[in-house]
C-alpha cells in the first residue's frame, strides 16, 4: 500500500495538469484561430477564393489542434499550435507599411511641410472641388503660413453613424481670416474602403493630409452627408504654434518612414493626444480618447472649450452642418460656418486655457 500512493498521486496530478492545459487551449486556441484569421482575411494576396481557402485551411488547423487537446492529448495539441501560429506570426511581423502603392485620389499625395523660422511651407495641400464623392476637381497647393499671424485651433468633429466614433479633424486660423485643416487619416487603395475591422489588421497606412477648409469639411457635411462640429479651442499662442509645428513634424516623419493605421492605438484622436502631451504635459488617460466622438466631452473636462457655457449648449452652437451646406461655394466659407459661435472674450475671461491640464 505504501509503494501505490506515489503512483495515485502521479496520476492525480498529470490529470490536474491535463485538465489545467485543457482549459488552457479551450481558452487561448479559439481567440488565436480567430485572430488568425482576420489576419489572413485582410493580408493574403489574391482574391476572395484566396482569401476564403487561406482562412478555411487556418481555422481547420486551429480546431484540429483544439480537438487533440479536448481528447486528452492537450501538450500535443498546444504544441503544434504554438508552431504554426509562431510561422503565422513571422509572416505577419514580414508585412510592411509602404508610401508606395495605388492610392485613392484624395489621399494619393500627403503633406509635407519646411520650416524657416515662423515661416511654415507647406507642400501638397488639399484643395478639391467636390460635386460628389466620385466627381472632383483634383487639386495640391503650396502654401506658406506665419506662425506670427496664428491666432485660433479649432477642433472639428465629424460623425458618419454612431455618436462614440467620429472623425477628429484640426483647423487653425491665421489674423488674416485663413484657415488650413489637418486630418489624420487612413491612406487608402483605389477600391479601397474604410474598415475599423481592417483596420487592427494592417488594411491602411497611416497619412496626414493638410487641406483647405472648403474641402475637407465640405466633402464631409455636403457631399457625404455627414453631421460635423465646431469647437473653438482656448490654448496659449505658444501651445498653438508647437501643435502646428507637431503636424508638420508628423507628416514629414511619415513621408519618410511610413506606419500602419490602427483602429485604436494610432488613428485620428489619439495622434493629437500624444502630440498635446508633449507640448503641455500630464494628460488624463479617459475612455472618451478611445471613443472619438465623444472627445469634446473630454477636451471640455480638462478646461480647453469655453466655460461660459454648458458642453450640451457648445454643441448646439457648434453644429456647421447646416451651416456648410448654406456656404457651399462662397468665398467666405469659413467666416459662414462660424457665425453663431460665441468667440472667447478678448480679456480671456470665464475662459479657460488647455494650459491647465499640466496642473
Amino acid at each position: 500500500m505504501a509503494g501505490a500512493s506515489p503512483s495515485r498521486a502521479t496520476c492525480t496530478l498529470r490529470r490536474v495538469g491535463n485538465h489545467i492545459m485543457i482549459t488552457v487551449a479551450v481558452m487561448v486556441v479559439p481567440l488565436l484561430t480567430l485572430w488568425g484569421a482576420f489576419a489572413l482575411w485582410f493580408q493574403v494576396p489574391g482574391g476572395y477564393f484566396a482569401k476564403t481557402l487561406s482562412v478555411v485551411i487556418w481555422v481547420a488547423t486551429g480546431l484540429a489542434m483544439l480537438a487533440l487537446a479536448a481528447k486528452g492529448r492537450p501538450l500535443t495539441g498546444l504544441g503544434a499550435f504554438a508552431v504554426v501560429f509562431a510561422g503565422l506570426l513571422l509572416w505577419w511581423h514580414q508585412i510592411l507599411p509602404s508610401n508606395q502603392r495605388v492610392w485613392a485620389d484624395d489621399v494619393s499625395r500627403t503633406t509635407s511641410g519646411r520650416v524657416d523660422g515662423n515661416c511654415v511651407t507647406l507642400y501638397d495641400v488639399r484643395n478639391f472641388e467636390w460635386r460628389t464623392e466620385k466627381d472632383y476637381t483634383k487639386r495640391w497647393e503650396t502654401r506658406t503660413y506665419n506662425l506670427d499671424r496664428l491666432d485660433s485651433v479649432d477642433l472639428i468633429v465629424s460623425y458618419w453613424s454612431m455618436k462614440a466614433i467620429a472623425h477628429v479633424l484640426v483647423s487653425f486660423g491665421f489674423d488674416n481670416g485663413s484657415y488650413v485643416v489637418f486630418s489624420v487619416e487612413i491612406r487608402r487603395e483605389k477600391q479601397e474602403s474604410f474598415s475599423e475591422i481592417g483596420g487592427f489588421f494592417k488594411e491602411f497606412e497611416l497619412s496626414v493630409i493638410a487641406a483647405d477648409e472648403r474641402d475637407v469639411i465640405r466633402v464631409r457635411t455636403n457631399v457625404r452627408g455627414e453631421d460635423d462640429y465646431l469647437y473653438r479651442i482656448r490654448m496659449p499662442a505658444e501651445h498653438m504654434r508647437s501643435l502646428f509645428l507637431s503636424y508638420v513634424n508628423e507628416a514629414n516623419s511619415l513621408a519618410s518612414t511610413p506606419r500602419f493605421y490602427n483602429t485604436i492605438t494610432v488613428n485620428c484622436t489619439t495622434l493629437v493626444y500624444h502630440m498635446m502631451r508633449r507640448i503641455v504635459g500630464y494628460l488624463p488617460l479617459d475612455y472618451r480618447l478611445l471613443f472619438s466622438g465623444y472627445l469634446p466631452a473630454y477636451v471640455y473636462k480638462v478646461g480647453g472649450l469655453d466655460t461660459r457655457y454648458p458642453l450640451e449648449q457648445l454643441t448646439a452652437f457648434g453644429r456647421i452642418t447646416d451651416r456648410a451646406k448654406a456656404a457651399d461655394q462662397s468665398p467666405t466659407f469659413s467666416a459662414d460656418i462660424r457665425r453663431g459661435i460665441p468667440k472667447f472674450a478678448s480679456n480671456g475671461e470665464g475662459h479657460s486655457s488647455l494650459a491647465v491640464m499640466t496642473r
